[in-house]
């Protein structure tokens, strides 16, 4: 068993941070769990939390006009689900629910963002990594949706 200070640690997208930081960071932190097919959150809801995923897969998906509930990505074990905590106005851009049996690490927001705003370099820090993870979920998403939109299209 592993404590939330060491799956921090080993996290990838905490890598590289100092002690300190990554103490901070679990201070905000707790171990959640979801059964297969229960929603994280929901597009447009206060976001307030992030998960890393520890164990089963998460679906981010979107409703799309004609289509319904389009999933965009899944997430593996490893991954965080979420960003929407970090940036006003703090409300989710998907619907996240779980695959699977889900067990994540959950991390307060407004903890943390209290805590990046006393340690601005922890702040700046925690910025660039999220936004690496948004731009791939961005980029995910315009892949998946010139997949379901582009099909029957001609050009």
């Amino acid at each position: 068993m592993h404590t939330i200070d060491e799956i921090v640690a080993d996290s990838p997208v905490f890598e590289g941070l100092t002690r300190d930081q990554l103490e901070l960071i679990a201070g905000c932190a707790q171990n959640v769990g979801f059964k297969q097919g229960e929603r994280l959150f929901r597009e447009g809801d206060p976001a307030d939390t992030f998960y890393l995923v520890r164990k089963g897969r998460v679906s981010l998906s979107t409703h799309a006009p004609a289509r319904g509930a389009v999933v965009i990505e899944t997430l593996d074990p490893g991954e965080i689900v979420g960003w929407s905590w970090l940036f006003p106005p703090y409300v989710w851009h998907f619907d996240a629910r779980a695959v699977d049996d889900v067990r994540a690490v959950a991390f307060d927001g407004a903890c943390l963002r209290g805590k990046c705003e006393v340690d601005h370099d922890l702040g700046y820090d925690l910025m660039g990594r999220f936004a690496s993870v948004m731009i791939d979920r961005l980029r995910h998403t315009r892949l998946r949706l010139l997949d379901v939109y582009g099909h029957g299209s001609s050009s």
